[in-house]
Order: C-alpha cells, then sequence, then structure tokens
C-alpha cells in the first residue's frame, strides 16, 4: 500500500503533490491535540468564537485567488466556479457569525411545575470524511457551525486534494482557531474505522458515495456515535408542458454540466412532458453545444476535465451500459479529443429516451451526462422522480406555482426546487432521504445536529 497521497493534475496528468500518510504515532499526537482543543475551545466565550469565524471569511478572501486555482490545479474545476467555491465559504462565514450566536441561546420551555430551558452544548471532536468535488465548499458548509458550536473538527479529505486540506488548516490557525480545533488527517479508509471508533472522537460525518457512508455509519453505529451522511443522488428534474422552456433549459445545463457535472446535489434525471420534450431537447442541444471544454485555468471554458481518470473511465462504462439497454446517444459519449486527450476529459454527453430499469435511470451519473426521460403528464413526471433508491433534491418546472408545490409535498426528497436549480444556502437546511442519507448541513439544523440539547428544570422547592 502507497504511503503517501498522490495529487495529479487531471488536465495534464502531472504530479502537483505529494502528502504523506500519518503513521500510527502520528494520528494518536493529532487525536491528542484535537482533544485538548476542544476542552480549550469550548470555553471561549460565543462572541470570541464569532471573531475567528469573521476573520476567517477575511482570510479566505485575501487568499481566494491561490486557494482557487489549488482546486483548479487538484480536481479540474474551471477556475471561475473555483473562485464562486472560495467566495460561497466566505458568505457562508460571514453569516454564521451574524446569526448563529441566536441558534446556540437557551429556550425556555413550559412544563408541569416550576420552570424549564433547553441548553445547547458541543459534545466534542467531530471526525468528518469529506469528498473532493467541492474540497473547500464541502468542509466548510459543516465545519463552520460545528466550530460555531464548540467542537472541534477532524478532517479526513481525499487523497486527491489534500493541498486543499492543509491549506484550510493552515487559514483556520491564521484566522485565530487555536491549535487543534481544525486538524487534518492523512489516513486510509481502513484506518478511518478505528478512528470513528476512537473514544477521544465524539460523532462523525461523510459526504460521499453510498458505499461510504454504509461503512462509516456502520462503524459509528456499533461504537454508539450519531452520523450524519451526505450521500449520492439522482435527482429529478422535472419541466411540464406549461413551463417557461427558455428558462428550464438554460436552468437544466447549469444544473447538470456546472463543476463538470460532478455534484451530488444536482440534475442528472430530466424529466420532460412528452408534448414539449422535442422543443426542450433542441433548445437544450443548441445550448450545451455553445459550451466551451477546456484547460480549466482558462476563464471562457466552462467545462473541465473530470478529477481522476478512473471515475472518468467507469463514468464511459455506465453510459455504454446504459445504451446497450436500450437508451440513445444524442450527443458526446467519448473521451476528449485532439489536445484534449492528455487529460481526464469526457465530451458533454445526452442520452434520449432513458427508462426505468437503465443504469442511467437507477445509478448515480456523476459526470458531464445529462439523461432524458419521457413522461406522459404530471402524475407520471412524479412517478418517475420518486421511482429512485435516492432522495436528495429535485426541481420542477411549471408555470402553475400551486400545482408545482401541491407535486413538490410528494416528492421522496430533501429538497425540492420550484423554477429554479437545486442549490444550497446557509438559510435553509441540505441533506437527503433513502440512499441519499440522514441528517442536515446549514440553517439552524446543521448547527444543532452536534449540540448536544440539555433540558435544565429548576423545580419549585
Amino acid at each position: 500500500m502507497s504511503q503517501v497521497a498522490i495529487s495529479i493534475n487531471p488536465a495534464t496528468r502531472e504530479e502537483i503533490g505529494r502528502y504523506p500518510l500519518d503513521k500510527s504515532q502520528e494520528v494518536e499526537l493529532i487525536l491528542q491535540r484535537v482533544d485538548r482543543g476542544f476542552r480549550l475551545w469550548r470555553e471561549f466565550s460565543i462572541e470570541n468564537r464569532v471573531k475567528v469565524i469573521r476573520a476567517m471569511a477575511q482570510t479566505m478572501r485575501r487568499e481566494s485567488v491561490d486557494m482557487a486555482l489549488m482546486i483548479t490545479r487538484e480536481m479540474g474545476k474551471p477556475i471561475q466556479q473555483a473562485k464562486a467555491e472560495i467566495e460561497k465559504c466566505a458568505v457562508l462565514c460571514d453569516w454564521y457569525a451574524e446569526h448563529g450566536p441566536a441558534m446556540l441561546l437557551d429556550e425556555p420551555a413550559e412544563v408541569l411545575s416550576g420552570r424549564a430551558y433547553i441548553s445547547y452544548h458541543p459534545i466534542g471532536p467531530i471526525f468528518a470524511v469529506m469528498p473532493w468535488n467541492f474540497p473547500f465548499w464541502q468542509v466548510m458548509r459543516g465545519a463552520v457551525a460545528m466550530l460555531l458550536g464548540g467542537n472541534s473538527y477532524v478532517l479526513k479529505h481525499s487523497s486527491n486534494v489534500m493541498g486543499a486540506a492543509y491549506s484550510l488548516e493552515k487559514a483556520w490557525r491564521s484566522s485565530g482557531l487555536p491549535e487543534g480545533v481544525f486538524a487534518v488527517l492523512n489516513v486510509t479508509h481502513e484506518e478511518a474505522a478505528s478512528i470513528i471508533a476512537d473514544r477521544r472522537i465524539a460523532a462523525t460525518t461523510v459526504t460521499g458515495s453510498v458505499r461510504a457512508g454504509r461503512a462509516v455509519a456502520s462503524v459509528a453505529g456499533a461504537s454508539l456515535k450519531k452520523s450524519v451522511l451526505e450521500l449520492g443522488g439522482s435527482d429529478p428534474f422535472i419541466v411540464l408542458s406549461d413551463a417557461d422552456l427558455e428558462r428550464s433549459v438554460q436552468s437544466a445545463i447549469e444544473a447538470r454540466y456546472q463543476n463538470t457535472g460532478q455534484v451530488c446535489i444536482a440534475a442528472k434525471r430530466l424529466i420532460i412532458e412528452e408534448s414539449v420534450m422535442p422543443e426542450f431537447t433542441d433548445l437544450f442541444l443548441e445550448k450545451l453545444k455553445a459550451l466551451r471544454m477546456g484547460s480549466p485555468e482558462v476563464k471562457e471554458n466552462y467545462l473541465g476535465p473530470m478529477a481522476r481518470a478512473d471515475l472518468r473511465d467507469g463514468l464511459h462504462k455506465q453510459v455504454q451500459k446504459t445504451i446497450s439497454e436500450g437508451a440513445g446517444l444524442v450527443l458526446g459519449g467519448n473521451f476528449g479529443k485532439g489536445e484534449l486527450e492528455i487529460g481526464n476529459y469526457y465530451a458533454p454527453t445526452v442520452l434520449a429516451n432513458v427508462k426505468p430499469g437503465m443504469t442511467a435511470f437507477k445509478d448515480e451519473m456523476f459526470g458531464p451526462v445529462a439523461s432524458l426521460i419521457v413522461a406522459r403528464d404530471a402524475e407520471h413526471a412524479l412517478e418517475l422522480a420518486n421511482d429512485s433508491d435516492f432522495g436528495l433534491s429535485g426541481a420542477i418546472w411549471s408555470g402553475d406555482e400551486d400545482r408545482a408545490r401541491a407535486l413538490a409535498s410528494r416528492m421522496e426528497t430533501g429538497g425540492v426546487f420550484i423554477n429554479g436549480m437545486s442549490a444550497t444556502d446557509p438559510r435553509v437546511p441540505v441533506g437527503g432521504v433513502k440512499q441519499s442519507g440522514y441528517g442536515r448541513e446549514l440553517s439552524h439544523f446543521g448547527m444543532r445536529e452536534f449540540m448536544n440539547a440539555q433540558t435544565v428544570w429548576v423545580d419549585r422547592i
């Protein structure tokens, strides 16, 4: 087994970083530090924690150029989207610094006698297993709330974005966070299991595949520790006959192909009412063909390479299997050509006549592949949307908002977006149901996931 995590630029296949794995004695020292860090940090006043959170926003904006370029070179995200990711992290810090303290105030409660209140307290070091597709945002959207609440945070990041992991650790320290309150562990998935079981780890969170979620949840459950999971998704994007086609098509393009299609909460199954499918398809292809694919460091390029060659190869196999099952290939379905042969490029792809049971319908397609699915009417569209093991988010496009809201209430997802695309915002929770996981991040729901809601009841003497 390799004793080093290697970062490869997916656009050039050049090695850009080597990060030695932590040995057992190093892991022990880090766990000791995060345990001490938690005991120190929980005694900080909310006001002083807020100062650190605000400082982190400033740090990220000050270092945004270098951080964005690191994202682009480590996992291939187009540079404009990488810059937006860093700014989104800074906005998150600002929002929690302003609104987070109110979420931690004692809440009075009526009881049979005397008086009572609910008080919120941190529970300890949280072990986080995070993915590569949003190397800064995925970490920050959970970490900011956990840290503001007084917990410490231990990050096991994906091996291909360890530069981003250590960059975040450095940024937190330079923003005034005490040593050990945010720490990075560079370990294998096998070693992560023993860390979750360690008595100093209070709980765990994972964003990633269903397989990773099951593995983490099983270890956490055996140790009687809470876990929050945000796993895969195959989000439905419903377009009904009365929808604004121009706007729905533009939204579908962005929802499917941002970050080169490597997004959990993204439109993957485009479910279109049959009366508007021809027009929708024509507009969709027109806009898709206008997108530029190329070096992610060129700001005009909307599509870059996939993060790893094995992911691209796996996606291609899914496409080929779906075609063998009866779907039609409308566009793409091939690796990058010409100057794009060097990197992990996969042409933007559209599959038509995708039906239940086909690979592209039932499995997550984590890359630049859109599946067009015909629905007879609104009820059939909802039936198709819910015919999935996943339940992360979904979208409904209709000119009748009341009808869309009624359909949304029956959609089996953690979030529904009407006349818009799936997105994350600190003001509302994010998370899924079914095989997409459980628990929530962001808003007050995310703040309180890893807090001890303690009842204090003062009875009459």
